[in-house]
């Protein structure tokens, strides 16, 4: 995902929050709607959820110092995480209180045309921000399907709006049946039962969030498909003749470490390894170009190494041995692994 398709989209939900949240406090004013005032407090939150996306964004693009030699990338995945407690705690926690407080304690609405007014429009302007971060999601995600580029997206922002979005149409909904099940029982039990369903709604989607982003704060491997192009890029049959194991890890959304130990020919010289040493990064650069730190430990093949696995001293946490098998001139072939994990349970 582009940066600034994600800024594009935080951009519009930010501007639809804030006209949404200017309108529902009027309306919430005038009828003294729980429902109004709960997704009033929702618009306010998202609004400062697009803030924070938006200065993550910022923070994220600070050049590496020696305090931190890697960069920022990383800083963008904090400022998601913040989000997610943001909505969970102001807006769905508040909304789940004054739902309960209207269910104990039910009130009669006032010029609820007002609120109904209020909510059409907010309808109309979360779906102009729900399409803005379609159409820029839809450059990102390719053949994937919605769920899996959610789960996917190596960039909070546009998995963030896009939920965001779903969750304030589909809380708009309850807002309005709410409101209008009032008016037509006259029994405000209804308008507080709408604000409960928003708020179970926003703790939902703050939990998903908080997931997927935590996993992103752990540190993630590259998607399946740069794994397979960066060991393609590795392996020369020449000089490199095999990729005895290899780690990725997002240092943020845009860029990405390698570290591969690769087999090369015991009779090669040192001149001639790193000679292919920096031939194998240029050729890894070119084939995933967010790969900008690249670490390579040359080695010679040794089927008797490789039949043992790795050495879990050496690299914590594997998935598992991967195997070279003998069979090409330099006396190694490709390499045969099971796929790396796609990620995020």
């Amino acid at each position: 995902m582009s940066t600034e398709g994600g800024t594009k989209a935080l951009v519009a939900a930010l501007s639809a929050n804030l006209a949404i949240a200017a309108a529902k406090f009027t309306a919430f004013g005038l009828t003294g709607s729980p429902s109004m005032l709960a997704e009033g407090v929702h618009s306010v939150a998202d609004s400062g959820n697009q803030v924070l996306l938006l200065v993550g964004g910022k923070r994220a693009r600070r050049a590496a110092d020696e305090e931190h030699p890697f960069g920022y990338g990383r800083e963008r995945y904090v400022y998601g995480f913040l989000v997610a407690i943001v909505l969970f705690s102001v807006g769905g926690l508040f909304a789940i209180y004054e739902g309960w407080h209207k269910v104990g304690h039910p009130e009669q609405l006032d010029s609820w045309y007002w609120a109904v007014g209020v909510l059409v429009f907010a309808i109309a302007m979360e779906g102009w921000s729900f399409r803005t971060a379609m159409r820029e999601s839809a450059k990102a995600k390719g053949s994937q399907g919605w769920v899996q580029f959610i789960r996917t997206a190596k960039a909070p922002e546009l998995p963030v709006v896009l939920l965001e979005d779903t969750g304030a149409l589909i809380g708009l909904v309850f807002a309005l049946l709410g409101v209008s099940l009032t008016v037509i029982t006259g029994d405000g039990v209804w308008d507080g039962v709408g604000t409960l369903c928003i708020g179970v709604l926003l703790v939902v989607i703050a939990v998903v969030l908080a997931l997927e982003t935590k996993s992103l704060l752990l540190g993630e491997s590259a998607d399946r498909e740069s794994v397979r192009r960066i060991r393609a890029a590795l392996v020369d049959g020449d000089a490199v003749t095999g990729v005895i194991h290899m780690r990725t890890l997002h240092l943020g959304p845009e860029e990405l470490l390698v570290a591969a130990k690769i087999a090369v020919n015991a009779e090669d010289s040192a001149a001639r390894v790193a000679a292919a040493i920096d031939a194998a990064e240029e050729r890894v650069r070119a084939a995933v170009p967010i790969a900008r730190a690249i670490y390579l430990e040359p080695d010679v093949y040794s089927a008797e190494k490789a039949a043992a696995g790795e050495d879990p001293a050496a690299t914590p946490g594997g998935p598992g041995p991967e195997i070279l098998h003998p069979g090409t001139a330099g006396g190694t072939a490709g390499v045969d692994s099971s796929p790396e994990p796609e990620r995020r349970c």
